[in-house]
């Protein structure tokens, strides 16, 4: 299987990046992303590339893949919801569009959060929530919205976000823990890779995957 990923420089396209690179049914991963992501590896490809709302230029790059995992995203902390718009709703749409035409029978994987609700009056899970029903509209071999609350990082994976470090070094210990006492709610990098992995391959019969299904899949 041939993956197309986004997000690999944040911490769960991080946590996915490792999991592609160990699974011997993954063949090569394209990692589009602003920076590199400082690994080398024999199935890493990475594409540099500035504007996520244009792929007019780097098509060629982008076809013959089998699945997308964009695990691209932002917290919506202190940001207008203009801005977070642009970079969750806009980046995804743009993506998912030039993707799906280039590679038809292409399965996406998205990342989007416990609580998403497109009706929600929360700003970030309604604009999470009109993004996955606008990437469930393109005409995708099969689109798969995973909505993971709580991430414990795993195999050395770093949030790039300071407070959600702090937290993590503060409360790293009681997440195994809170993930035996509550499956729904808590899963890891390694959990979650693996199971945007599986259903890249595999496919599901569930659109949606909150957390419990999350961890029963990545089991």
């Amino acid at each position: 299987m041939k993956v197309i990923l986004f997000g690999a420089t944040g911490m769960i396209g991080e946590g996915a990046l490792i999991e592609c690179l160990d699974d011997p049914e993954v063949g090569q991963v394209l990692a589009v992303v602003r920076r590199p992501t400082g690994r080398s590896h024999p199935k890493l490809v990475e594409l540099i590339h500035q504007d996520f709302a244009d792929y007019s230029g780097v098509e060629e790059q982008l076809s013959g893949y089998d699945a997308c995992l964009f695990c691209l995203g932002i917290s919506a902390g202190g940001m207008s919801e203009a801005d977070y718009r642009r970079i969750t709703y806009d980046f995804a749409l743009a993506a998912g569009e030039a993707l799906v035409r280039l590679n038809p029978a292409m399965r996406l994987c998205f990342v989007s959060g416990s609580g998403t609700d497109a009706s929600s009056q929360q700003m970030w899970a309604r604009v999470k929530g009109e993004t996955e029903d606008a990437l469930l509209k393109l005409p995708w071999r099969s689109a798969h919205m995973f909505r993971p609350a709580g991430i414990q990082p795993l195999k050395g994976v770093r949030s790039g976000v300071t407070s959600y470090r702090v937290m993590y070094a503060v409360l790293g210990w009681s997440l195994p823990l809170l993930r035996a006492l509550l499956p729904a709610y808590v899963t890891t990098s390694v959990i979650l890779g693996r199971a945007l992995i599986h259903v890249a391959r595999d496919g599901d019969e569930r659109t949606i995957l909150e957390g419990a299904d999350i961890n029963a899949v990545g089991a």
